[in-house]
């Protein structure tokens, strides 16, 4: 049979199907599929060509004469994560949108989705129905939240234990394909958020057959991966690959890297960007890597680097969410202590990243926190007011619109969508949604029992003050009210706010993002309320004044204008929350 793409799962060809398991710790391996198969063993790996085998035959390994399980690398679980995996041939799908390249970095704006409380159906092809009023809106790139398998009917997607196979909660491999070939038919871009920092509490069997898959480091989630061992690199690169070149995949954001303890040499995200850059320059494709990163590093960013080569796109910007929300709702406690200092905070991040570049972190006990940021160009900063993380790990998973002026709330998306960073929304932000998207999962027996305790630890205050009204994390009307209510957009407030949003992202398309190559720097400040910025764009400036108050507040006395583009000329007293934005000379 032919040689595999990938060193891992199943490989399907004319004449049957390759399987292949790394599987260091056994001692021997027995395919089950139509009938037991003896596994050939060829160093650390097991392998079998079966002629004859198909796709959507169902098999398990069985280890030692003793425990069956699910293929690692499976492609697909239609019994959730313990039972047979399903093999997939990648390669059957007929792609209707065959010609597409997907979009330039300066065009992206994201509206970051979870597949299951998206729609009432919580499918993949139930989200085809919703494509249109992305575009009609003005989104260009479709983030979805994990979808590695994981144990149970819903979750966050962040406890994925079998990283190769889309959940079945969602629907099938090809639904998932459907979707994202529906939106390049659109001209969306679909992104995903993909872990490479830990496996899930339940379902993952890799300790058994590969304990050398695991360091003796831990994150804050479960035991971290070792990727000083090349084959556990190659699994995490090969699924990157997967992702991008079997589902088409636009681009991937890579959940919290700063707890990829264990990184190697040479670290793990440098080799895994120089192996997309490979495909994207085989392909002719625009593919965009994006990190959430905590250690604000600014040496992995380069959104000019295309293909990726080594760098990442941009980074999620917390540091921006952080300063709105305390300059937004006064909240100050957790990590919010550490932007108390809010209107600096939201000037630096608005015209240099990060809000910490290498200055001590009060929250962290003054430990050092970030890089330099403020040579790199806006680009390298995915900006946002709130997405899943920012909700979900509140108490009651309230939205900004819930704890928040909403006049304040619509003059920070109002700057979010005109400032020069890859603005992103959170599912339903675009018509104010008020449904709260508290923390969900779906596990049994101590597991669950472990998880619900955990969270009454974590938020023991909020537990004292309002006991049973606290979302239980394991409970279905926990997952049922995060689900959007998509009637809602054609009502008021919500009308009028997906109208703003949709203005404002005609203006962002049609006026700004021309300029997006070649803004570089900036500089603003917010003095009495009063926000001023410039974004130098080659010989001419990006610019924007706005009131970030509730009182009407006078025009600085040395504001230079242009030529507007939002808001009209700015009158000598400027009225509360209101925004102004223009093109003018540098």
């Amino acid at each position: 049979m032919s040689s595999p793409r990938q060193h891992f799962g199943p490989w399907v060809s004319e004449n049957g199907v390759s399987f292949r398991l790394w599987a260091p710790a056994a001692r021997e391996v027995t395919l089950l599929l139509d009938r037991p198969h003896a596994m050939r063993r060829d160093g650390d790996w097991f392998l079998l060509d079966v002629s004859g085998a198909k796709a959507g035959d169902r098999y398990r390994y069985k280890i030692d004469g003793d425990i069956e399980i699910p293929d690692p690398a499976s492609h697909f679980q239609p019994e959730d994560v313990h039972g047979p995996s399903e093999v997939i041939d990648e390669q059957r799908y007929d792609w209707k949108c065959i010609d597409w390249k997907g979009l330039p970095w300066e065009q992206a704006v994201f509206l970051e989705a979870h597949v299951g409380t998206f729609t009432r159906q919580g499918t993949y092809r139930a989200m085809i129905d919703k494509l249109d009023h992305l575009v009609e809106t003005g989104i260009t790139a479709l983030e979805l939240m994990p979808l590695a398998d994981f144990p149970g009917r819903w979750n966050w997607g962040y406890d994925g234990v079998l990283p190769y196979a889309p959940d079945s909660a969602y629907g099938r491999p090809d639904d998932l394909k459907a979707l994202i070939d529906a939106a390049h038919e659109r001209g969306l871009m679909v992104f995903l958020d993909v872990v490479y920092n830990h496996f899930g509490p339940e379902g993952n069997y890799l300790g058994r057959i590969a304990p050398l898959f695991f360091s003796k480091e831990e994150t804050p989630w479960g035991g971290a991966i070792n990727y000083h061992v090349p084959e556990v690199r190659a699994f995490a690169i090969d699924n990157t690959l997967h992702w991008l070149r079997d589902y088409r995949f636009d681009g991937l954001r890579l959940d919290a890297v700063h707890a990829i303890v264990t990184a190697g040499e040479p670290e793990l995200l440098l080799d895994l960007s120089r192996a997309v850059g490979r495909l994207a320059e085989q392909t002719g494709r625009h593919i965009h890597l994006v990190l959430e990163n905590d250690d604000n590093r600014a040496a992995l960013l380069d959104p000019k680097d295309d293909p990726p080569a080594g760098s990442y796109r941009a980074q999620w910007n917390d540091d921006y969410h952080h300063a709105w929300h305390v300059k937004l709702t006064g909240e100050s406690a957790g990590y919010y202590s550490d932007y108390t200092d809010a209107d600096a905070h939201v000037v630096r991040t608005l015209v240099e990243g990060f809000a910490y570049q290498g200055e001590p972190s009060p929250h962290r006990n003054g430990q050092i926190r970030g890089e330099p940021s403020k040579d790199l160009p806006s680009a390298a900063f995915v900006n946002f007011i709130q997405n899943h993380d920012q909700i979900g790990n509140r108490p009651m998973g309230e939205r900004l619109t819930a704890i928040a002026d909403p006049a304040a709330v619509a003059a920070a998306l109002t700057v979010l969508l005109l400032q020069p960073s890859p603005p992103m929304l959170f599912q339903g932000e675009e018509w104010g949604a008020t449904e709260p998207f508290p923390f969900f999962c779906d596990f049994k027996g101590d597991l669950a029992n472990a998880v619900r305790e955990g969270r009454k630890r974590e938020f023991a205050e909020a537990y004292a003050k309002q006991g049973g009204d606290i979302p239980d994390p394991l409970s279905e009307t926990t997952r049922d009210i995060a689900m959007l209510d998509w009637d809602a957009r054609t009502k008021p407030p919500h009308a009028e706010r997906l109208a703003l949003v949709r203005a404002l992202l005609k203006v962002r398309r049609e006026s700004i993002m021309p300029l997006l190559p070649s803004i570089h720097g900036g500089h603003a400040s917010l003095a009495g309320d009063v926000l001023t910025a410039r974004w130098p764009a080659g010989d001419r400036s990006l610019l924007m004044v706005a009131n970030l108050s509730g009182a009407s507040k006078p025009l600085p006395a040395d504001m230079a204008w242009g030529t507007p583009l939002w808001g009209g000329n700015p009158p000598n007293t400027l009225l509360p929350w209101s925004v102004y934005a223009a093109i003018g000379a540098v």
